[in-house]
C-alpha cells in the first residue's frame, strides 16, 4: 500500500495525464483526489473525488468551475467546510451574498470548533476586504490566531493574502510575509501563487497557476 502511494504521489508529481493512472479502485479515488489536490492536480481530483464533495468541491474551485461547485455543495448541511467553500464559490462567482455568507462561514467554524474552516474564512475574508488593508488585517488576525493556538504553523494561503494587504501598507513586512508564504506554500497551489504575485514575480505566478490549472480568478484584486 505504501508503495502504491508512492507511486501514485510521483505521477502526480510529473504530471501525467488521467490516462497514465487508467481506472483506480473504488476505495482508494478519496484519498487519492486529496492527495491531487494538495499536489496541484485539481482535474484528477474532481474526476476522483465523486464520493468526496468536500474535496470535489474544492477542486472544481481551483478551475474556475464555481457553479458546479455550488451543486456538489448542495445536499450537504449548513456546516463550516460546506459554508466556507460555498462563500469561495460565491465570491468567484461575484455574488452579493458572498460576503454574508463568508461572515456565516466564519461564525458556524468557531461554533464548531473547525479550525480548518476557521482558517479558510478568515483568508477570505482578508481577500474581500484587501481593498481596506486595515480591515484586512483585523479580518486574517483570527486566522492567525487559531493557527497559533492549536500548535500548528500558519496557512501559507493565509499568509499570501496577508502579505498582499500589509504591502499595500507600505514598509518590508509585506515582502518577508510574501516569502515565508512562499517557503511553506506547495507546488501550482493558490497560496504559492499570491505569494509569488506579491513578491512581484508575475511569470512564475502564471507558470505555476498554469501548471496546476488554477483560474485567474484566484489573483482577482490581488495586482500590485
Amino acid at each position: 500500500m505504501a508503495d502504491a502511494q508512492a507511486e501514485l504521489r510521483t505521477a502526480l508529481e510529473r504530471g501525467e495525464p488521467a490516462s497514465f493512472f487508467g481506472t483506480l479502485p473504488l476505495h482508494g479515488q478519496p484519498e487519492a483526489a486529496r492527495l491531487a489536490l494538495r499536489l496541484g492536480r485539481p482535474r484528477l481530483a474532481a474526476l476522483w473525488a465523486q464520493a468526496d464533495p468536500l474535496t470535489h468541491a474544492a477542486a472544481l474551485l481551483r478551475v474556475g468551475e464555481s457553479g458546479n461547485a455550488l451543486h456538489v455543495l448542495e445536499p450537504l448541511p449548513g456546516t463550516a467546510r460546506p459554508a466556507a467553500l460555498r462563500a469561495r464559490a460565491l465570491w468567484q462567482l461575484a455574488d452579493a451574498q458572498a460576503e454574508a455568507e463568508t461572515t456565516n462561514a466564519l461564525e458556524l467554524a468557531r461554533q464548531e470548533g473547525d479550525i480548518w474552516a476557521v482558517i479558510a474564512a478568515a483568508t477570505l475574508r482578508g481577500e474581500q476586504l484587501l481593498p481596506q488593508p486595515h480591515a484586512a488585517l483585523r479580518a486574517l488576525a483570527e486566522g492567525l490566531k487559531v493557527a497559533e493556538g492549536s500548535g500548528q504553523p500558519s496557512d501559507s494561503h493565509l499568509l499570501a493574502v496577508l502579505a498582499h494587504a500589509q504591502l499595500r501598507l507600505g514598509g518590508a513586512k509585506g515582502v518577508r510575509t510574501a516569502e515565508k508564504a512562499l517557503d511553506r506554500s506547495l507546488p501550482r497551489s493558490p497560496a504559492r501563487v499570491l505569494a509569488l504575485f506579491a513578491l512581484n514575480r508575475p511569470v512564475e505566478a502564471e507558470t505555476e497557476a498554469l501548471d496546476g490549472d488554477l483560474t485567474a480568478v484566484w489573483w482577482r484584486g490581488f495586482s500590485r
